[in-house]
């Protein structure tokens, strides 16, 4: 069989979509990755060898009127090229990850009668994937969404790498906190966070992604609240700092949450306000329920976050979040592709 993966420009959407690209790949199949061509899809996909196409589109949600027409039209020329595409490469279903790029592929996939499949990374299904949920086969979920017909509660797949599950360093006396704002970094997250820890009476040692041209604000920070921190625009291997900590800050990223609590890590989550549908917040409050994490709300005062920090670090709350896991997203990437299978095996002898 020969697939269509589809996802674009951040790393929730397009690193999940590599980790089903060589699921496909080591049961046989053939892959075509569509993209815009960000490099961000070039760094997931870069060690995966296949053919891919770049589409020029732009999100429809929160632009102007006139914005927004000038992206329809995008969506109607886009569908001939993708149709082009089906025909040329000869595919046989789609795999879409969200994201507005989804919708051309997928109208063009519905016109060719060819089946679609979906993968929701967030606890709210995003506006693309709520259009094409109505006429996908599968509806692939990586959090517990209710009333969405015909959908499987996959997880989040996840990196090769977060397969195996380090122990946690219980060093007396000294606490690691792995912070990241995601790969972009979080202003709130690199302004706010540094000056937490002055006068805590805790050992402490951080590690701390900060994102691109923010390096020298952070390090200065910390420098002067004579925290001990090392601080990066971006870390390759987010499993190497994720097993190095006791717990992690971290936004509310679909992705992110998923990669720290498949290895036994808890993690103090501060949502994104602005997300779209408040996805950010229905996440965060999923993994507080499973027991690994504890959210803070960005509305909230600042001396009620250092009390939280304060509160983990004196009570050894990240502890109690290491006895649970979330093994859900170590087995997500071969339940979708059991699944997609499974779905050609039926329909074959129908």
């Amino acid at each position: 069989m020969k697939f269509l993966i589809v996802a674009a420009k951040t790393g929730g959407h397009v690193f999940p979509a590599a980790s089903i690209a060589k699921g496909l790949i080591k049961k046989d199949h053939k892959v075509v990755f569509l993209g815009t061509g960000a490099q961000i899809e070039k760094n997931a996909f870069k060690d995966i060898s296949l053919t891919s196409f770049n589409l020029s589109i732009e999100g429809f949600r929160g632009n102007s009127l006139i914005k927004k027409s000038k992206v329809l039209f995008q969506v109607l020329i886009n569908i001939f090229k993708i149709l082009r595409i089906i025909n040329k490469e000869k595919i046989d279903g789609m795999v879409g990850f969200g994201g507005f790029i989804t919708v051309p592929a997928g109208l063009a996939f519905w016109i060719k009668g060819k089946p679609i499949f979906i993968h929701e990374q967030n606890a709210v299904l995003g506006t693309a994937n709520k259009l094409l949920s109505k006429f996908a086969k599968i509806n692939f979920l990586g959090f517990p969404i209710k009333g969405i017909k015909k959908s499987i509660l996959s997880g989040n797949p996840i990196r090769d790498s977060f397969s195996v599950i380090q122990s946690v360093n219980n060093n007396e006396g000294l606490t690691k906190i792995y912070i990241t704002g995601g790969s972009q970094g979080a202003e709130y997250i690199n302004k706010e966070l540094p000056s937490m820890f002055k006068d805590l009476p805790y050992n402490i040692k951080i590690r701390h992604q900060c994102g691109q041209n923010n390096i020298e604000m952070v390090t200065n920070e910390y420098l002067s609240n004579n925290i001990n921190a090392k601080v990066n625009d971006f870390y390759e291997s987010p499993v190497e700092q994720i097993s190095w900590s006791d717990f992690v800050i971290s936004r509310g990223g679909a992705l992110t949450l998923s990669e720290i609590t498949s290895v036994n890590r808890g993690v103090l989550i501060i949502p994104l306000p602005t997300s779209i549908d408040n996805h950010q917040i229905a996440n965060a409050k999923i993994i507080e329920k499973m027991n690994m994490g504890m959210v803070h709300y960005q509305n909230e005062s600042i001396e009620n976050l250092k009390q939280k920090i304060s509160s983990i670090i004196e009570n050894k709350t990240f502890r109690n979040w290491t006895k649970f896991n979330n093994k859900t997203n170590l087995n997500a990437t071969s339940t979708v592709v059991a699944h997609i299978e499974g779905y050609f095996k039926i329909n074959e002898t129908v």
